[in-house]
């Protein structure tokens, strides 16, 4: 759960599709992530979706009609307009995406619309052939051109039997494109390599060393950066987690992999998060086939593994650099030295000997140690918030060294 939905104003505006299932669970999540739901219905999207499961969903009156006494008493579609953070419009059927690339306004969905100043997205939802006739794209393009954030429809099954595009985006899709919309764009323009998970170093084909690294908390620092405007890579080792929305994706097993994953990305990067838990140990000889269990014992032997960020350190150039400490012991000790070794700007330090909190935990604390001489003590918290306050104070630094 991030924080940047809580004390939203969202209007959730749908029209005439059958995808205006998805909408409830969409509000169940807006709510649950502490938004405030307002939500506006064209008639024709009454007939799929009442507006009474919406209003118990929301905790707030639906609103309906432009001519009804009740709602506009006080001229309600203008006061939800000046209310609201972001508005988006999912399903927006063909017609109303026509309406809206047009500027017309004849219902309260399309009528708000041209009153908000909140950022507008949509999320169009139709026939596969409807969504690619001409005439539609040119008026998304349309919307998009006049600063409209447009969600692309998924490809997939759909209702009327065809199978392509035209699905409406799923809930969490649209959730994270409307906590882009109410975050700040303090990273607009940047590049970021954000390295998440462990890595697995071979033994023989089915046996490797390898660490408890779950990957959640690069996988939350990843999606955070999207959602403050960065274009993000994400470089992965053997990880369970989807892939945030918004954010590409690079998959590696080994250290050597994610160095060579890394340092390819660093060239077009302007920040790098190394999150991940790389081996520091590899075998010396891989076996090509398994090795059988005996009884006098196996002794292996092991070599260190490429060290990414000492080898990164001479192309660092203007280039912010962030390094995770996992440690046992000794934590803000052994931070601060990898800080000043590697040439670092910012080291975020943890204790992974905590049982409730770092690798595998859905929780964890850390201490900021930055090369200007500030230290920030995190207390424990879960990692979703934990990435928003680790990428506040990169947003505080990046200031000093842009």
């Amino acid at each position: 759960m991030s924080r940047c939905l809580q004390g939203k104003h969202i209007l959730l505006g749908l029209t005439g599709g059958i995808a205006c299932y998805k909408s409830a669970e969409l509000v169940r999540l807006l709510v649950r992530e502490g938004a405030d739901v307002h939500v506006l219905m064209t008639p024709a999207a009454q007939q799929f979706l009442t507006p009474l499961t919406l209003q118990s969903l929301s905790g707030n009156s639906v609103a309906t009609d432009l001519f009804s006494l009740s709602e506009e008493l006080h001229v309600g579609h203008i006061r939800l307009a000046d209310l609201a953070d972001a508005y988006l419009i999912a399903p927006a059927t063909a017609d109303v995406v026509a309406k809206l690339a047009h500027g017309n306004a004849d219902d309260v969905v399309t009528t708000v619309a041209l009153a908000t100043r909140a950022p507008l997205l949509v999320a169009p939802s139709m026939n596969v052939n409807m969504y690619e006739h001409p005439a539609v794209q040119e008026n998304l393009e349309r919307l998009a051109r006049r600063g409209v954030r447009v969600i692309p429809a998924a490809e997939g099954e759909l209702a009327c039997g065809w199978h392509g595009k035209g699905r409406l985006a799923e809930p969490p899709v649209l959730l994270a494109e409307v906590e882009r919309a109410v975050t700040p764009p303090v990273f607009a323009g940047e590049r970021i390599v954000v390295t998440a998970g462990p890595t697995r170093e071979f033994l023989d084909p089915v046996r490797f060393l390898t660490n408890r690294s779950s990957g959640k908390m690069g996988f939350a620092l990843a999606a955070a950066a999207w959602r403050r405007g960065a274009e993000v890579m994400l470089v992965s080792g053997p990880v369970s987690l989807p892939t945030p929305h918004g954010v590409a994706r690079r998959n590696v097993v080994s250290a050597a992999e994610m160095y060579e994953a890394v340092a390819d990305e660093f060239s077009r990067a302007t920040m790098l998060v190394m999150c991940a838990a790389v081996a520091d140990y590899r075998p010396a000889v891989c076996q090509p086939t398994k090795v059988k269990k005996q009884s006098k014992g196996w002794t292996l032997e092991l070599q260190p593994t490429i060290d990414i960020l000492a080898s990164l350190k001479p192309q660092k150039g203007n280039r912010f650099v962030v390094g995770f400490a996992a440690e046992t012991d000794q934590v803000e000790e052994f931070g601060r030295e990898k800080l000043e070794r590697k040439g670092l700007d910012l080291v975020v330090a943890n204790d992974v000997s905590r049982p409730e909190a770092g690798m595998e935990a859905d929780m964890n604390a850390a201490i900021l140690l930055d090369r200007f001489g500030g230290r920030i003590e995190l207390p424990l918290m879960n990692k979703a918030d934990l990435a928003e306050a680790i990428l506040d104070r990169i947003a505080e630094l990046r200031q000093r060294t842009a």
